[in-house]
């Protein structure tokens, strides 16, 4: 798939001599998810700033479809909307007016079915008169994902979207963002809640230290790096692991309740059965026995500890 978002050897040095971002090459494909995680600190808005025009670059390129972010800033900028985490305007302003003077900054005739449409799809029709103090948290943050679509923009950031959100609101906002994917939109988004970019993004990206640590499939990274374990229920406590089940690498757990065996997902083969067989000739009697698998939080924690 073609990328519509390219980025190559960015850095951005601040004067304060702080390296928010060093060498970062990136290409974010036309119409996907892209989860761009990372801890605090580590360049994700600086990234997003320097695409969208907001921050200068102190070297390397970006694209937008094409467009040079500096040379032709202007083509650029109309392809992107960005929803910012916080609100800005004047709150006794309309959410009509919010919405109309966003379309207008990027030159765009008035078009009232077009605002209307914005306002529906997000459910915020009903409060086209509303004063934008009088909004619930929820409400303000459709109102940003309606300032940013207003001029149909071709690729949507979306930064911390569901934060300080209600899990009903988040899941009405999140079947929003699968409807503009489905028609289209190149979707970026930072988020803490990582169960949300498992659930939601085609690929990941995670940037720690100013660095790209990797970009990759969300389902070849859950092969690549999860990792699987077998919990071992036993009849009777076991102190120790015996020294004949050694090469398998067991650990006890569960005030000696428990075994516990830890494999690779990406190997096709593991060695349970020949491990079940030396339980059993070893004389362990077991009572029970579930595996569990590594979320994507599990790899994201894991990659920024290792600095990898």
């Amino acid at each position: 798939m073609a990328a519509i978002i390219s980025v190559s050897n960015l850095s951005k040095t601040y004067a304060s001599g702080f390296h928010a971002l060093k060498r970062v090459s990136l290409e974010i494909r036309r119409g996907e998810i892209f989860a761009l995680l990372g801890p605090n600190g580590a360049g994700k808005t600086t990234l997003i700033n320097i695409i969208c025009g907001i921050v200068t670059p102190s070297e390397g390129q970006v694209s937008v479809d094409g467009h040079d972010i500096i040379r032709d800033w202007r083509a650029a900028r109309a392809m992107i909307g960005l929803v910012p985490q916080e609100l800005p305007g004047n709150p006794f302003e309309s959410v009509w007016a919010a919405v109309s003077f966003s379309r207008g900054l990027f030159g765009k005739p008035k078009d009232p079915g077009r605002i209307a449409q914005v306002l529906k799809d997000l459910a915020l029709l009903d409060k086209k008169a509303s004063k934008l103090m009088t909004l619930s948290g929820g409400m303000k943050r459709r109102l940003l994902i309606a300032k940013a679509l207003v001029h149909d923009p071709q690729v949507l950031f979306l930064d911390e979207p569901t934060a300080g959100v209600d899990v009903e609101l988040r899941q009405g906002m999140w079947q929003a963002v699968r409807a503009l994917r489905d028609a289209g939109v190149t979707i970026i988004l930072t988020t803490h809640y990582i169960e949300e970019a498992e659930l939601m993004a085609d690929r990941i990206g995670v940037i720690n230290k100013g660095e790209i640590v990797l970009v990759e499939s969300k389902v070849e990274l859950m092969r690549k790096l999860g990792k699987k374990q077998l919990t071992l229920q036993l009849q009777r406590v076991l102190e120790r692991v015996p020294a004949e089940l050694a090469r398998h690498r067991l650990s006890v757990a569960g005030g000696g309740k428990e075994l516990v065996y830890t494999y690779d997902t990406q190997a096709e083969r593991s060695d349970i059965p020949a491990l079940l067989r030396d339980i059993n000739a070893a004389g362990i009697e077991l009572k029970d026995l579930h595996t569990t698998q590594s979320s994507l939080e599990d790899i994201f924690v894991d990659l920024v500890r290792n600095g990898r």
